[in-house]
């Protein structure tokens, strides 16, 4: 019952010692092929609305924006079913770890 403690305990250390940290520049990646976001590929993901969301994988962590036109609202241009992805959204990546999906 010690030996789980204690594993329990290293487990959640190890978690939250993802938060701590300068994270103030949200626009590199820092995972294992860490880069500024501006050299990951983006695609399309089309929400249940029929509304577009810029979308990058690069097989550990996932960016998601809403598409928007100049005047902020939503870009809905139909180029794919609702719940559907598009382009080449992990493309950039070089992650060791792979994406199952």
């Amino acid at each position: 019952m010690k030996l789980a403690k204690l594993t329990a305990l290293a487990l959640a250390t190890m978690a939250l010692s993802g938060c701590l940290g300068n994270k103030v520049d949200k626009t590199v990646d820092r995972g294992l092929d860490s880069k500024h976001l501006s050299q990951l590929k983006a695609g399309i993901w089309v929400d249940p609305n029929g509304c577009d969301h810029w979308i990058i994988d690069d097989g550990v962590e996932g960016y998601l924006s809403a598409r928007l036109d100049k005047y902020g609202k939503p870009v809905c241009s139909g180029v794919a079913p609702p719940n559907t992805a598009v382009g080449n959204f992990k493309g950039g990546a070089t992650a060791i770890i792979g994406d199952p999906i």
